[in-house]
């Protein structure tokens, strides 16, 4: 009969992962502070942006719909 290989045990299958994830992390390429500060005022434009279309948005409607109301 074939031999079956015995499973790791939990301890031996962790330290594998963290010994894995480390050796993965040295291969990230973390963004520069001004590619940080560049995308993150990026992010706060569309955010703001997006606010005011919104809030167009809702004034438009709420003024049509007072309009429908009251005829």
């Amino acid at each position: 009969m074939a031999e079956t290989a015995k499973k790791p045990n939990i301890f031996q299958r962790w330290a594998r992962s963290f010994k894995d994830m480390r050796g993965e992390m040295k291969k990230v390429v973390w963004p520069t502070k001004k590619q940080v500060i560049n995308n993150t005022l990026i992010v706060l434009a569309v955010v703001l942006i997006s606010a005011v279309v919104i809030c167009g948005l809702d004034a438009l409607f709420s003024l049509v719909i007072k309009l429908l109301i009251k005829a």
